[in-house]
């Protein structure tokens, strides 16, 4: 039987979930929170700041991290854009989003004043950073690059 490792967005838990169970919003076991099933390879991975070392940090690829708060309205604009970048370059770059009033540590390690945010990381390196509302063009001037390396 096929399972999936879904990381808890508030705890950081690595929790084993049966593929025949996902409909069923599984919750974490340490925590109890509702897991996210989307499939990270295709939609933003949401993250924390319990997750951010594993799901970025330690990721030997690239990762985007969006930092964004939900009453943020250019937040919500990016969106798509991310959704987007999340498909069109699944396998290649993983796509992650990091609530700032949920997650402060990761926002002020990292110097983040204004939402949102794009930090871009190869081989848990800093490597870019984009802030506001960016289109997708520019996104993919600055991440292109970084898959020829």
């Amino acid at each position: 039987m096929n399972s999936r490792i879904i990381s808890c967005p508030r705890c950081g838990t690595r929790n084993r979930i049966p593929e025949d169970r996902l409909h069923q919003k599984p919750l974490c076991g340490r925590c109890g929170v509702h897991l996210p099933v989307e499939d990270s390879r295709n939609h933003p991975l949401s993250i924390s700041d319990a997750s951010f070392e594993r799901e970025v940090l330690s990721d030997p690829g690239i990762v985007l991290v969006d930092f964004w708060a939900p009453w943020c309205g250019p937040c919500l604009h990016m969106a798509p854009v991310l959704d987007a970048l999340a498909a069109d370059y699944a396998g290649q770059i993983k796509i992650a989003k990091i609530n700032v009033d949920e997650n402060p540590r990761a926002a002020s390690r990292y110097e983040t004043r204004s939402i949102p945010t794009l930090l871009v990381f190869k081989r848990g390196e800093l490597v870019d950073r984009l802030v506001g509302t960016v289109p997708l063009a520019e996104i993919e001037k600055h991440i292109k690059p970084l898959l020829k390396l």
